[in-house]
């Protein structure tokens, strides 16, 4: 008898302002999940919250296609406590009906409400098995100020930063006389994907700045600019023995129109940057960042996969932030290094459902009760 397949929710879209990363992200991941292992079910958060099932074949044809989330598309929700069951709304003619269990949820989500923790405290009452760092390593991994506040606790280099909310504001001239400097750059806390970030060199454009920052978040972080810097990343991967392992290493180089590597630059723009894999970093250098990035999982709780990003100002590498679900599309760095370091997209899934499963039924044998 052939052994059954894993059931894997593919879960992406979502209510960030990285809805349509997030879109083209999972293209990327159902494609590379081998069909004779998986069964893979498309579950699409559309912009309002709603969990829909999607055509997991729309999109997927090409290289650089991005699923869509139907705007009209049957509900669904995860049962608590279901063990991946699923119940699917299909309105008040038809009533509710339940699919067959998930195996494992795969969250392709990328910033607030998805990357941050919350979609994760809800698959662990659910009681199911999916890909990534649980509630602590996802909510502290997307506050970049606490993230850096654990890091500069743990000794970890970190480019010198203050936060402010509207509550409490600060003006250019303090951040400057608190920074060193008068570059900064101005970015939302909880944001990924240089959403929102804009670099400030004036009281206006520090103004402007914040302006901007703060649509996206009640919280922004104002760090000292240093130049020159190169942008560099690293992938971290664990496996199913909690093994953590760290990738090659790749640079961002953003085109002089940009100057750095803004969500324009990224996305919006195909010359807007060089993507270098591996980056031309000398070999002990290398190392030292890779060393530098597993301690930062670890340090901020993170399981199963990150991307971790630095600057490098000469030979001094300092960390900028942890990427606790890295993009998947076809021009992201996390499996683009992965391959570069030998591991092929199709492998690498392998190996992150593998370490949510296991590390699901690990959970299942700690005792929650008094005997």
């Amino acid at each position: 008898m052939p052994e059954r397949k894993i059931r894997v929710a593919i879960l992406f879209g979502g209510r960030s302002a990285e809805h349509d990363v997030s879109r083209a992200s999972a293209a990327n991941v159902l494609r590379s999940l081998d069909p004779d292992r998986y069964d893979a079910t498309a579950i699409g958060i559309t912009r309002d919250g709603r969990w829909v099932v999607t055509d997991a074949g729309n999109g997927v044809g090409t290289g650089s296609g991005a699923l869509t989330i139907p705007d009209q598309g049957p509900q669904l929700a995860l049962l608590p406590g279901g063990q991946g069951r699923v119940v699917v709304l299909r309105g008040p003619a038809a009533g509710p009906a339940e699919l067959p269990a998930f195996d494992v949820v795969f969250p392709v989500l990328h910033g607030p409400n998805g990357e941050d923790g919350t979609v994760q405290g809800a698959l662990e009452l659910s009681d199911v098995a999916y890909v990534g760092s649980r509630v602590m390593g996802s909510a502290a991994g997307m506050d970049k100020d606490i993230a850096k506040r654990l890091m500069r606790e743990a000794g970890l280099p970190i480019v010198p930063f203050v936060a402010m909310s509207s509550a409490a504001p600060i003006r250019y001239h303090d951040a400057v006389s608190a920074l060193g400097s008068q570059e900064v750059f101005v970015k939302p806390a909880n944001m990924g994907s240089s959403v929102g970030v804009s670099r400030a060199r004036t009281a206006e454009e520090f103004e402007a700045g914040c302006r901007l920052a703060f649509r996206f978040d009640t919280k922004i972080l104002i760090e000292r600019g240093v130049a020159p810097i190169r942008e560099v990343e690293c992938s971290v991967l664990e496996d199913a023995e909690g093994r953590v392992r760290a990738s090659q290493l790749g640079e961002i180089v953003p085109s002089d129109k940009h100057g750095f590597y803004s969500y324009d630059a990224k996305y919006l723009d195909a010359d807007g940057a060089l993507l270098q894999v591996p980056a031309n970093v000398p070999a002990a250098v290398a190392e030292t960042i890779r060393e530098l990035a597993i301690k930062t999982f670890r340090v901020l709780g993170c399981e199963g996969m990150a991307r971790i990003d630095f600057f490098l100002h000469g030979e001094q590498a300092f960390v900028n932030e942890a990427n606790t679900l890295p993009g998947f599309t076809n021009i992201s760095m996390y499996p683009r290094l992965w391959e570069a370091s030998g591991l092929p997209q199709s492998e690498l899934m392998d190996v992150l459902i593998g370490h949510a499963l296991e590390r699901h039924k690990r959970s299942g044998k700690l005792a929650f009760e008094r005997e």
